[in-house]
């Protein structure tokens, strides 16, 4: 029977590691993920799980240790944050191209440097092309239902890939709200047992993970991954039907926010919609019909499904919380407008570059970019470049 808490978003990762009770979980400590594995340890040390914690020297090694507990056919997880996921950088493709459907927390936080502990999507959207498929969320019940729902995905033998869940560090992960749990058995029987076909330790079947790879093997592999990653989206769906049934709760691949009339869109990733939200009511009672989209799964890019769901607008701001350096805008503004562009989608389009480093995306800063591109729209424009929002001149 589900119940009432008052939990923060590490918390929350932590109680579904509980209730999922993996096989294995190395870790090491870095801000703001640090709690995740603390709240664990205390359930491994009551002996309420029977889950091998293996505390280790640095992040390389907590991947390379959850790529062996993974290959040698034990469910695995691990969780970090910022240069911690970068000092896993090697072990991250590693993970993907052996087809270990490892899962991840990863509590968002600004890469180095400048030295930062505060939120932004630099640390995630850097691995973006990694080959781990990626899962954001906007708040505390949505980390702990997205990770719940994440060895579905990753084990569905169609898959057979690494996860990422990520939400905002000290936004979400220490921030404390009401949530909806579930009952342990509930988790225990959706999630089930893992099964894997091939595995190091079946002495009846030997093989070998992760070879040297020629010429001749190397390319096919690289196009089964792209293959698996083909079907995640669908097996997303599939999943979240299946979530809604025991939670009440509906995910997709993305949410719609006051779009089925809206003439402007914004596209966001994370906590930060929250916020747009916020600005989109005070709008729409002003009489402008301003709509959101926020992506749940970012990788793999659901960009025909966001093209058809974007085709009626007049104009769309896209909000990057990472700087790709490209100087053409962010991760999420050059996906979008390539799957805009591929569909034959013609309209205008501004990239905004916010919450670096923890800054404040206010909800004057949203109506101000509703503005915007409402004028753009209006004076039929075709932006070029994009735009810092809330940064000092």
């Amino acid at each position: 029977m589900a119940k009432r808490d008052r939990i923060s978003g590490n918390e929350a990762i932590a109680l579904a590691i509980k209730q999922i009770n993996p096989d294995v979980m190395p870790a090491f400590p870095i801000t703001p993920s640090t709690e995740i594995p603390q709240y664990f340890c205390q359930y491994v040390a009551n002996g309420e799980v029977d889950t091998e914690f293996i505390p280790v020297e640095s992040e390389h090694s907590s991947m390379s240790a959850a790529i062996g507990a993974s290959a040698a056919g034990a469910r695995a997880l691990t969780a970090t944050s910022s240069c911690g996921l970068a000092f896993m950088w090697e072990e991250l493709y590693v993970a993907a191209s052996d087809r270990l459907p490892i899962v991840m927390a990863v509590v968002n936080r600004a890469l180095s440097g400048p030295i930062n502990i505060n939120a932004d999507h630099s640390d995630s959207m850097g691995a973006r092309d990694s080959g781990w498929i990626q899962i954001y969320s906007e708040n505390n019940q949505e980390a702990y239902d997205n990770f719940v729902q994440a060895y579905r995905i990753s084990e569905h033998k169609d898959v057979m890939l690494p996860v990422m869940i990520c939400q905002d560090g000290f936004i979400t992960s220490h921030a404390i709200e009401n949530i909806e749990l579930l009952d342990d058995d509930t988790v225990s029987k959706f999630v089930g047992e893992y099964e894997p076909d091939s595995y190091l330790l079946n002495a009846k079947e030997p093989l070998a993970v992760g070879p040297y790879a020629t010429s001749p093997y190397y390319f096919e592999a690289k196009a089964n991954q792209a293959m698996a990653m083909s079907h995640v989206k669908d097996v997303v769906l599939e999943v979240a039907a299946e979530f809604e049934k025991i939670s009440g709760r509906k995910y997709s691949l993305f949410e719609e926010y006051r779009m089925e009339d809206a003439d402007f869109a914004m596209v966001i990733i994370s906590s930060a919609a929250g916020t747009a939200k916020v600005a989109i009511d005070e709008l729409r009672e002003r009489g402008i019909k301003a709509g959101l989209i926020k992506i749940r799964l970012f990788r793999p890019f659901p960009g025909e499904e966001l093209a058809r769901a974007l085709s009626f607008v007049k104009a769309v701001a896209i909000m990057d919380r990472a700087e790709s350096f490209s100087n053409m805008g962010g991760p999420l503004g050059a996906e979008l407008r390539a799957a805009l562009y591929q569909a034959g989608i013609n309209i205008p389009s501004m990239n905004y570059i916010y919450g670096l480093g923890g800054r404040d995306l206010l909800v004057e800063h949203v109506e101000g970019i509703f503005s915007e591109i409402e004028q753009l729209a209006a004076n039929d424009e075709r932006p070029s470049g994009y735009k810092f929002v809330g940064v000092r001149s």
